[in-house]
Parts: C-alpha cells; sequence; structure tokens
C-alpha cells in the first residue's frame, strides 16, 4: 500500500466514479451480518450523537443563543463516525469550518462543545473559538478552521512529530473536496509524500464548494487520480456507509503505522443543509435534497438493524442522544461568559 511499491501507488473506486459531481446517491442498508451488531449500534449511537447536536446547533443559531456562523454536518455523520472509529485516543486529527462531527466521533465533550459555540468559560477553548476553532489538544484534536484546507499542514506537521517520537501515532486531516484547489492541500500532500508521514489525507466530497456544485467545476482529474499522481494510495468509499467508511480507514491507518507512508481517501456524502444555517440553498435542483435522503446515514443504519431484530435499541440510543444534547444546552447555557479582564490573555504579537 504504501508510495514506494514497485507497482506504483494503488487507486481504487468502491462503485461510483470519484470525479466531483452530484450524482444519483446510493441507498442500500449498511452492509451488516448478526456478528456485527454490536458494532454497528455503537455507530448508530454516536452517529445519533452527532445528529442530535448539530439539530440542537441549528435551533440554538435561530434563537439567537449563538453568534456568528455555524456549519452544521447533518448528512455526513457516517463520514466522521467511521473515520475516528479507525483512531487511537493518541492520534491526530484537523478538522474544518463543519467539524462538530468530528470532535464529537473523536471523544469530545457534547457540553464543552455547545459551551465553546455559546462563548462560555466552560468551552473547550474558554468560549474563545466558538464554532470553527474548535479544539481540544488532549484527545489530539489540533482545530477546526474557517479556512478552506488550512488543517492540511497542520496534520502533516502532526505526523512527522508523531513519527519523530516513536509512539506510532497518525493524524487524519478532514477538508472538502473544494479544498483540492488550494495551495495547502497540494503543498501538504507533496511534503507528506516526500516525508513519507503517516497521515490519512480524508476528503469529505459533499459534492459543494460552499454554493458552487462541483460537478462542472474543473475537467481535470478526479480526486483519486489527483492525489495518486503523487505517488500515494488513493481510494474512494462509499462515506454514507458508516461501516465503508470505518472499514477503508482502518486499512488505511494501520499501513500508516506501518511506516508505509501517507494516504488519500475520498468520502463520497452530502451535505444535507446549506453551507451555513440559514442558507437558502437556491444553488440547488428542488428535487436533489429529497432524493439523497434515500441515503441518509442514519436511515441506511437503521435498515441493516432492522432484520437484526435491533430497531429498538436504536430508538433507545436516538432518545439517549436527545437527552444528553437536551442537557448539554442547558448546563452550557448556564455557564459563565470569560471574564472581560482576561480579554488579552494567550494574545501573542
Amino acid at each position: 500500500m504504501g508510495a514506494d511499491s514497485s507497482e506504483g501507488p494503488a487507486v481504487a473506486d468502491a462503485g461510483a466514479p470519484s470525479r466531483p459531481g452530484v450524482v444519483d446517491p446510493p441507498g442500500a442498508p449498511v452492509h451488516a451480518r448478526p456478528g456485527d451488531l454490536e458494532r454497528l449500534l455503537g455507530r448508530y449511537g454516536t452517529m445519533a450523537r452527532i445528529r442530535a447536536f448539530e439539530e440542537a446547533v441549528g435551533r440554538r443559531f435561530r434563537d439567537g443563543d449563538i453568534h456568528g456562523f455555524v456549519h452544521t454536518s447533518i448528512g455526513q455523520e457516517a463520514a466522521a463516525t467511521g473515520a475516528c472509529a479507525a483512531l487511537r485516543d493518541g492520534d491526530y486529527l484537523t478538522t474544518t469550518h463543519r467539524g462538530h462531527g468530528h470532535c464529537l466521533a473523536k471523544g469530545a465533550d457534547a457540553t464543552a462543545m455547545m459551551a465553546e459555540l455559546f462563548g462560555r468559560e466552560t468551552g473547550t477553548c474558554r468560549g474563545r473559538g466558538g464554532s470553527m476553532h474548535l479544539a481540544q489538544a488532549d484527545l489530539g484534536i489540533l482545530g477546526a478552521n474557517g479556512i478552506v484546507g488550512a488543517g492540511i499542514p497542520i496534520a502533516v506537521g502532526a505526523a512527522l512529530a508523531a513519527r519523530s517520537a516513536g509512539a506510532g501515532a497518525v493524524a487524519v486531516a478532514f477538508f472538502g473536496e473544494g479544498a483540492v484547489h488550494s495551495g495547502a492541500f497540494h503543498e501538504g500532500i507533496g511534503l507528506s509524500v516526500a516525508w513519507q508521514v503517516p497521515v490519512i489525507f480524508a476528503c469529505e466530497n459533499n459534492h459543494y464548494a460552499e454554493f458552487t456544485p462541483s460537478e462542472g467545476s474543473w475537467n481535470g482529474p478526479s480526486l483519486v487520480d489527483r492525489a495518486a499522481s503523487y505517488g500515494m494510495t488513493a481510494i474512494s468509499v462509499d462515506g454514507n456507509d458508516v461501516f465503508a467508511v470505518e472499514d477503508a480507514m482502518s486499512e488505511l491507518v494501520a499501513a500508516a503505522r506501518a511506516g508505509e507512508g501517507p494516504a488519500f481517501v475520498e468520502l463520497r456524502t452530502y451535505r444535507m443543509g446549506g453551507h451555513y444555517e440559514g442558507d437558502a440553498t437556491p444553488y440547488r435542483a428542488d428535487d436533489e435534497v429529497e432524493r439523497w435522503r434515500s441515503a441518509d446515514p442514519l436511515a441506511r443504519a437503521r435498515a441493516a438493524l432492522e432484520p437484526l431484530g435491533a430497531l429498538d435499541r436504536a430508538d433507545a440510543l436516538d432518545a439517549a442522544a436527545a437527552a444528553e444534547i437536551e442537557a448539554a444546552v442547558d448546563e452550557a447555557l448556564a455557564a459563565p461568559y470569560p471574564d472581560p479582564a482576561s480579554v488579552l490573555e494567550n494574545i501573542r504579537a
């Protein structure tokens, strides 16, 4: 799988073209067998928590409790859940302006995250970062970022440091398909190959770069072809199938830990909401979102749980997630704002 293979970098496409575009959504249930029940329930529980968190964020933004912009990841829960399920506590990740799901899946506390969005002292960054700058270094969460592609070189640096430390850690950089046009993408991916560092580039292709459909936005190589041209393993998977994501990421992460260098994975998914909360999405066809509802990650997981006789357990996970997030909102809203006298703390010239 490494980039130094005599056969060249691996390029794989698991069932659909990886050239960006709003393609027909997959609709099959997650492939699960009776032996997969507990694992699937565990992943469903994480996705349910992300969904409940994002829905609460949307409501609280509309109520005026969250200032600035927020970007939710409803519809992309399987990508975050499956990818982070392949990681260890000591691994690193960088995320984007749409990073709540990645942070939750990596283990961040929902109450502390919500407090950060509300600008409270008990937030993950003491209320200084907000939605687009969530971070929790003790969990390896090196930060969300409001700059497209900016987390990529940070993840490469973290991977270089991890290799130097000899701890066997890997780094994952999450970004959208629009970021492949940025200099940070090409610089980061080029350095990762030159240094053969343990980093996975996880591209969530949700088919929109802000307001621009990726389809037709360029006529160059596909996402996986672009990455493979640098000399690394590059694959494309169904990003709304939590098991497909986890299995693919587990293989890539294991190879990176073994010293086989970086890899790229395209996670084909869909952003059910607009670019930001309140975006009316006039750039989307009327029936497009409805077609993609058939590929909803939670619905597909439930379809796999039904023949296993576990829908009641899924319902219980939904209820637990809703109760957890409601309590997180209440606790976060009751937390104090930072002391105004501390406004210059951690400010550097």
